[in-house]
């Protein structure tokens, strides 16, 4: 059996013992059919009634708890990220997913040593993308995806940039690099591309942030569950790209030799002062002995508020990190 098929299997097995803690005790239907024996057909032909209805809406609910996807409802923190591809080339794991609210790219990472394969979807909301279509349509180097036109950009024999629009809403491109016949990897991929959503649900979520900026990205990365990591930005609307507070949760010290020691979090944090390249950055050791980092050209106060205003989520999804397809 093969991971995927257990955690299937462990979701049904769930969702069947949540319908048989909700069934009726055995001896009150007993006790209730034995009066219904004595009442008047009519009588029993309601309580037949009801027990079917009763029975068609535990069906319906049992199978909408089997049937559907759990944690796909986009929440701060927890984008949905829309396309997935069928095939990929062999080797190739999931390690890197990243998305956001409005009109937030959307990336998914497959890595093989050094080779890489990034989708990525855009919306055509967005000034930087709604002129794609026609771009396509004028490009020199053209190919079809799900008969659509599309373009092929970088072509080389071991990289290959190719852009299509999967919906009037989306644009798509599938990056390769470092594969050997890149071009045709690309357009394998591109056709293998549907639109299934997956979700992204790290370890932490964006609590007060400092006037006048909205959460922007959230990403999750690492080449399994072991190694994961969640991170989290936040912008100014007018300059989305610009990332003003990152916070991010991972295993690793984020180095605070030399550090100041400050409270964070009612405990013993630190703060490192800009340098150059470096922006500023408040870090505390969490009691499940990870690092949460704050950082950002913020002062020191903010950073630290940032911090305190974390939420943590003890039930990241970090299963899909280090698998093929998910």
């Amino acid at each position: 059996m093969t991971r995927s098929d257990h955690d299937t299997e462990t979701l049904i097995r769930e969702s069947l013992d949540r319908l048989a803690a909700r069934a009726p005790d055995g001896h009150a239907v007993r006790n209730a059919l034995a009066d219904a024996r004595r009442r008047r057909p009519v009588a029993r032909l309601s309580l037949v009634a009801a027990a079917v209805v009763v029975l068609v809406a535990g069906v319906f609910a049992g199978t909408q708890l089997l049937t559907r996807t759990p944690d796909l409802e986009p929440a701060a923190g927890r984008p949905v990220l829309g396309y997935t591809p069928g095939w990929l080339p062999g080797g190739f794991t999931e390690q890197y997913r990243e998305g956001g609210p409005g009109l937030a790219p959307q990336v998914r990472r497959w890595l093989a040593g050094p080779a890489e394969i990034t989708l990525s979807a855009y919306s055509t909301a967005d000034p930087e993308w709604s002129g794609p279509v026609p771009k396509i349509a004028s490009a020199q180097d053209q190919t079809i995806v799900h008969g659509r036109i599309a373009m092929v950009t970088g072509d080389t024999s071991t990289a290959a940039l190719l852009t299509w629009t999967a919906d009037d809403g989306h644009v798509l491109t599938a990056r390769v690099g470092g594969v050997p016949d890149a071009r045709a990897v690309a357009q394998r991929i591109a056709e293998s591309v549907e639109a299934a959503p997956v979700g992204v649900r790290g370890e932490l979520r964006f609590g007060p942030l400092p006037a006048g900026l909205t959460e922007r990205s959230a990403a999750v990365r690492g080449t399994g569950p072991g190694d994961a990591s969640t991170e989290l930005t936040a912008a100014d609307p007018a300059r989305p790209s610009v990332p003003a507070v990152t916070a991010a949760v991972a295993a690793g010290s984020p180095g605070v030799g030399g550090a100041a020691s400050v409270t964070v979090r009612g405990g013993q944090g630190f703060y490192s002062a800009p340098k150059p390249g470096e922006p500023a950055m408040v870090a505390v050791r969490l009691p499940s002995g990870r690092w949460l980092t704050v950082s950002g050209a913020q002062p020191e106060s903010v950073l630290a508020a940032v911090a305190d205003g974390v939420q943590l989520d003890p039930a990241p999804d970090y299963r899909w990190l280090g698998r093929a397809t998910s």
